[in-house]
């Protein structure tokens, strides 16, 4: 399988020192101005320089080549990667409702805040830079096959929600005195809750995306399997089929076969046959093909609770 690690690990420096940039313009201006949603914000780019950190270390361990202590590769540290950015976006949500809790019951004298026109700018200038890092890293990521970079695009993409919504909050409060409107000085706190409920759905969508990977769920349902071995000559029956890994990625396919032959040679290259299908089907496979006898013929398919052949 090709190693495209390098690739990924250019990606990540760049769009760290991107999101070092933009930490550091939020984390002035919501000092400055006194927001807590755009302090928030802040707390949330720093998670995206830490998950570039922390991709450039899952991809120093992540080769898809197998060696004598990984037999099956080293992929998986990327999948560790991304729920470790899932970990950080968590901390990240916390953090910023309770922040906005303490400010509604604690803090309510140092709710005003002042923002002006050039802070408003620099914040365009932050939009358009986490807009750029997120199509890139979801590009790079596509084109590799990297749920690290893919993971990362979407943290991003939320940055670029969240950074949107403390915008709108911030153009509110800048037009608080001109409307004559004080409760649009709410409006930073109370803005900092949907903020908070995008980043942990963020979290959400890596976890749900990485874990099958992790605990080796199903990666193909075996009944398709089925259908592809089936159509090779000399098949005549298939089961206990068990696959895992990551479309797209590699997976790796067992399976128990009996073929219309007993010379072993012939045996062996319906096997290949069957391995050369498979990954026409369903990308980069490795396939363990063990060869029975007839009398070991089976009506299910799969493991489990699967319905027996028709």
């Amino acid at each position: 399988m090709q190693d495209n690690r390098s690739q990924v690990r250019k990606v990540l420096w760049l769009t760290l020192l991107l999101n070092l940039f933009v930490m550091a313009l939020k984390l002035t201006l919501g000092i400055a101005t006194g927001s807590l949603s755009l302090q928030a914000d802040a707390l949330h780019s720093v998670t995206d320089s830490l998950n570039n950190v922390l991709g450039l270390v899952t991809n120093r361990f992540s080769s898809p080549k197998p060696d004598r202590e990984h037999p099956y590769g080293h992929q998986k540290f990327e999948a560790v990667g991304a729920l470790g950015i899932a970990a950080f976006l968590g901390i990240a949500c916390f953090e910023i409702l309770q922040g906005a809790v303490e400010k509604i019951f604690f803090n309510t004298e140092n709710l005003a805040i002042k923002v002006s026109s050039a802070e408003l700018w620099l914040l365009l200038i932050v939009l358009g830079t986490n807009i750029f890092v997120a199509f890139y890293e979801r590009s790079v990521g596509k084109k590799v096959n990297s749920p690290i970079l893919l993971a990362d695009a979407k943290h991003t993409m939320s940055d670029i929600w969240v950074t949107m919504i403390v915008i709108a909050g911030l153009v509110g409060v800048w037009q608080a005195d001109n409307l004559n409107l004080p409760q649009l000085q709410w409006l930073d706190v109370i803005l900092a809750f949907p903020v908070a409920l995008l980043v942990f759905y963020s979290g959400w969508e890596v976890i749900s995306e990485n874990l099958p990977w992790l605990v080796d769920e199903m990666a193909i349902a075996p009944e398709k399997i089925y259908d592809v071995v089936m159509e090779i000559p000399g098949v005549i029956n298939c089961h206990d089929i068990a696959s895992r890994g990551m479309l797209g990625r590699q997976i790796f396919i067992e399976m128990h076969l009996i073929v219309d032959t007993d010379d072993i040679f012939i045996a062996h290259q319906i096997t290949e046959q069957i391995e050369d299908r498979l990954e026409k089907s369903f990308g980069t496979v490795r396939v363990l093909i063990h060869v029975e006898p007839p009398e070991y013929k089976e009506d299910d398919i799969s493991f489990g609770s699967t319905e027996p052949i028709s």
